[in-house]
């Protein structure tokens, strides 16, 4: 009987770019099948106004993608996630930079976008992992549906329906989206 080898954050980042995205948990690595036009419609639509209100405010960086997140969780502190879409603060970041490598830490604001395929237990599990790493936001947004569910670190969450606006409360202060606007026609 073999030995089961837990990998790191830094194994996960020399096996470099792929065609699939992975994540990294409880030492396992993780692969994500590509998304469909919708997900990729929507996580645009929210990476360009986060990058609109950040050029206009400043303050930090938007990230997409497969950009790593090594959260350091107290039970798992090699677990990498890759946000759909991602804010990370300035101030968070040695000299205000982004690093080349993984992010060390939760982003500031973390998207998740729904594909139909997604399992609702894993989604609770990310949410769970970037608040308990220090999120002070994460978005949940379902296209299909057309609704956004926001999450925070005291444990609240609130539903917007279409026809309401996402903030960016304390956040992305003045930062607001209307879900019509996100979502298209």
């Amino acid at each position: 009987m073999g030995v089961k080898v837990r990998l790191t954050a830094a194994d996960l980042w020399r096996m470099g770019e792929g065609d699939v995205r992975r994540e990294l948990v409880d030492g396992e690595v993780i692969e994500m099948s590509p998304v469909g036009g919708v997900h990729g419609h929507v996580t645009a639509r929210v990476a360009s106004r986060l990058s609109r209100y950040l050029e206009a405010h400043g303050g930090g960086w938007v990230v997409v993608g497969d950009v790593g997140f090594v959260l350091r969780l107290p039970w798992d502190p090699e677990r990498v996630r890759a946000p759909d879409v991602a804010f990370v603060a300035a101030e968070r970041l040695p000299e205000g930079k982004l690093p080349a490598g993984f992010i060390e830490g939760a982003p500031d604001l973390t998207v998740e976008v729904l594909s139909p395929n997604d399992n609702p237990v894993d989604l609770q599990q990310k949410v769970r992992d970037y608040l308990e790493a220090g999120a002070r936001r994460v978005w949940v947004v379902a296209p299909e549906a057309r609704t956004v569910t926001v999450y925070r670190p005291d444990g609240t969450a609130r539903f917007l329906r279409e026809h309401e606006v996402l903030e960016g409360e304390d956040v992305l202060p003045g930062l607001s989206i209307p879900l019509a606007e996100l979502f298209g026609p």
